[in-house]
């Protein structure tokens, strides 16, 4: 029977076709599931052998602690440099999108108290 492996959402396709890579040349077989046209889908790697989920589980493991470092090292290079992405720089970019999604959450906050309010009258 089938087993889920690695779920590939909001993974980046790099890191995606890393763990391709890391399967293939140990041998183990998988397969893959997209999200579908709608994107409602679980999008993940399945192994078709439970019998190698052990292995294929530590190698994974073992790819994501290098990658997690990996990450981390050029972050804090990049923070040293100061070319790291701050939050006033990503608002500064797109400046329509941040007030839409702020204007959003506030509207929302606005009708869950005002909700709460009606309720307690």
């Amino acid at each position: 029977m089938a087993k889920i492996l690695f779920r590939l959402n909001g993974v980046p396709d790099d890191e995606a076709a890393d763990v391709r890579e890391l399967l293939t040349l140990h041998a183990i077989d998988f397969y893959e599931t997209s999200a579908g046209n709608w994107g409602v889908s679980m999008a993940a790697i399945w192994l078709k052998n439970d019998d190698q989920f052990e292995t294929a589980r530590a190698l994974l493991d073992d790819y994501q602690n290098q990658r997690m470092i990996k990450v981390r090292e050029e972050y804090a290079q990049l923070k040293r440099e100061g070319k790291h992405k701050t939050f006033l720089q990503s608002v500064s970019q797109k400046p329509i999108s941040f007030t839409v999604h702020l204007a959003l959450a506030m509207l929302v906050i606005y009708l869950s108290i005002q909700m709460v309010l009606d309720l307690m009258q």
